[in-house]
């Protein structure tokens, strides 16, 4: 081994409090709902920088750590998004959708009109580093998407536990992030997170509760 290491230290339970802790945090990740109306309510800067901490602790190809959180609070900024994503959904829902996603969309009741961008006080726009420079030389990134998802999965992850609620969004193509943000030629969006709380009369889809069993999802050998 050529480079060096250092000794873990993890905590240690037994096994009775790690089902304990594993059935704790079903209880309350299952609870997670995908919202499109948000309240104005504010949210504190700390706990975004302790979700994204969180997140940048996840696995991923060779430590590269492939990835950008671009935190959004700017009212001028979120318009700018909408709009381009607005126009990026028209172009979705008239033409290139196919019927099948379309009828897959209707429960949902989704459609261009992208109001939850400017209403959430926060939206995270998380970028992909298909490549990094180090002391000005190009170096490739290793299994970016894989590394990017799961650092999202504990973003949302954290985000949620916090008390927090979301969307994920991915207006297709969302290359007017980079202009937008000023993001370099590197960097490819991955999802938008929009952030917040939700409003008073706020509404899910009844059939968003509706996961699959265990035994669908599962096979054990």
């Amino acid at each position: 081994m050529n480079y060096k290491t250092i000794k873990l230290i993890s905590d240690k339970y037994s096994l009775k409090e790690i089902t304990l802790r594993s059935k704790k945090f079903y209880d309350q990740i299952k609870k997670r709902r995908s919202i499109r109306e948000f309240s104005t309510k504010k949210i504190n800067d700390k706990i975004i920088e302790s979700a994204v901490l969180s997140a940048a602790s996840a696995p991923n190809g060779a430590n590269l750590q492939p990835w950008h959180f671009a935190i959004i609070k700017d009212k001028k900024i979120k318009k700018k998004i909408r709009k381009a994503a607005e126009k990026e959904e028209i172009e979705f829902y008239n033409n290139r959708a196919p019927k099948e996603w379309l009828e897959a969309l209707k429960p949902l009741g989704t459609d261009y009109n992208k109001k939850f961008i400017e209403d959430a006080p926060v939206i995270i726009a998380i970028f992909e580093e298909k490549y990094s420079f180090k002391n000005k030389k190009k170096i490739k990134n290793y299994y970016v998407k894989e590394s990017v998802g799961i650092a999202t999965g504990i973003l949302i992850s954290n985000l949620h536990y916090s008390g927090l609620s979301m969307l994920t969004h991915t207006p297709s193509p969302m290359n007017f992030l980079n202009k937008i943000l000023n993001r370099p030629a590197n960097e490819k969006p991955f999802v938008l997170l929009i952030l917040g709380f939700p409003t008073n009369d706020c509404r899910v889809p009844k059939y968003a509760s509706q996961k699959k069993k265990l035994k669908e999802i599962t096979s054990w050998h």
